[in-house]
């Protein structure tokens, strides 16, 4: 096969990847490009090690798709960092390390709801050890604190290229943590985590109530405070009101800088979706842009989804995105259709699905089987009703507002990242929303 038309082929198999997953497509998608097709295997050649990660996480079954569809035989695809070769740029990290190619520093748009926790996160990655440590940001879901952990990391690789970067969730942390008691190899955990460079937990909010974690997370985290190296931390409140937790882990939450991230003003709103339609390479009007901004208030998450909502629409009928057809994805009713919704609905839904009793949702039960169908009542409460997460938690068994916001921010995960949950999640809210 000749070299250009192998890069015809891959242009069509790229095409077809935008076609059938929108939400997931890139512009950087354009700086990919096809290394070999051979025995049956595509080679797809990434400008890093990000890109070929997330390619890897969220993309593969799409390209292999997109790739039998276009060359009308069985292959598999392969994803290759460009950096693979000659570089250890990416080598340090600690195993699991896993950073989003859009979450960087240059793709944050910074306004008055955010300027203190983005100027300090570029200090950190600039000089780590030295200037807020810890740094601790926090804030309701979905107003970027994650992004920045995200951008700290990126810079760090940036500026230190061989430092040992520990970044997960503090969920993860707590159940290696568990793990290594099981197993009986403590000593390895606190190794692992206590020699690091750079500790970076996003929801520290998890440790509540859980008091021999809080303790292992004391000794970690004073084992890195005084070996000089950088914790970057994030929780949905600030320090002294995360509910059942230490006060010396509080004192010690608040030695470096406490950072706040607010909702974002109108104005940055309308950044935000201009830059997320940047990085998908989508074609929007500031008319566009102005109306998402407008419709959705509550956060950044709601603005990406909204843009999604309209690329996949104009997609879908082979139109170009105006304001009519944003007016026309989005609709008028969504408003109404939150308003009319109640808990007992979404709960009754759920237990049916997934053939569960009510009184198991509410008990104290942790089994999978149990776990997840009350984390998905709690995620569809949060999305299409109006009701706190105090709220939400008291109608399953009297939960506190951080077990839902963790909830939320699972399933949210799971709903992006595995078609059988997000098969699952989009099956409920067409049974739960009325016609």
């Amino acid at each position: 096969m000749a070299s250009q038309d192998t890069a015809e082929l891959f242009a069509q198999i790229v095409q077809r990847v935008r076609v059938l997953d929108p939400v997931h497509s890139r512009k950087w998608f354009e700086d990919l490009t096809l290394v070999r097709l051979d025995a049956g295997i595509l080679e797809v050649s990434c400008p890093d090690e990000a890109a070929a990660q997330f390619l890897e996480d969220h993309c593969l079954g799409v390209f292999t798709q997109a790739a039998q569809n276009v060359t009308g035989h069985l292959v598999g695809v392969r994803f290759v960092s460009r950096q693979a070769n000659g570089s250890t740029v990416a080598a340090a990290d600690a195993p699991g390390v896993r950073l989003h190619p859009d979450y960087t520093f240059e793709s944050f748009v910074v306004g008055p709801c955010n300027r203190l926790a983005h100027a300090s996160c570029v200090a950190v990655s600039h000089a780590p050890g030295t200037t807020y440590n810890p740094l601790f940001l926090y804030g309701t879901v979905g107003l970027g604190k994650t992004h920045l952990l995200h951008a700290v990391c990126h810079g760090l690789r940036k500026e230190a290229p061989g430092c040992i970067i520990q970044f997960l969730s503090c969920e993860e942390f707590v159940n290696r943590f568990i793990t290594a008691i099981e197993q009986g190899s403590l000593q390895e955990f606190q190794s692992q985590f206590r020699s690091v460079d750079a500790l970076v937990i996003d929801d520290v909010q998890f440790l509540s109530e859980r008091e021999q974690s809080q303790e292992e997370f004391f000794h970690t985290f004073n084992a890195i405070y005084n070996n000089h190296r950088q914790i970057v931390l994030t929780a949905d409140c600030a320090p002294g009101e995360i509910p059942a937790i230490e006060e010396r882990l509080i004192s010690r939450f608040k030695w470096g800088l406490v950072a706040r991230l607010d909702p974002p003003s109108y104005e940055t709103r309308v950044a935000i979706v201009q830059k997320k339609a940047h990085l998908r390479g989508i074609e929007i009007s500031d008319e566009v842009a102005e109306y998402i901004a407008g419709k959705v208030t509550a956060n950044i998450r709601e603005l990406e989804g909204a843009l999604t909502i309209i690329y996949a629409t104009a997609q879908a009928a082979g139109e170009p995105i105006t304001i009519q057809l944003a007016q026309q994805a989005l609709g008028r009713q969504e408003s109404e259709m939150r308003k009319s919704i109640t808990i007992t609905e979404i709960i009754d839904a759920v237990t049916r699905f997934y053939d569960v009793r009510l009184a198991d949702l509410q008990s104290k039960k942790r089994s999978q089987s149990i776990a997840l169908p009350r984390q998905v009542c709690m995620y569809l409460a949060r999305n299409l009703t109006r009701h706190s997460l105090e709220e939400i938690g008291g109608h399953l068994g009297g939960r506190d507002h951080s077990t839902v916001l963790h909830a939320y921010t699972k399933i949210d995960e799971l709903r992006r990242t595995d078609a059988r949950t997000r098969g699952q999640i989009d099956q409920l809210i067409a049974t739960i929303k009325p016609e």
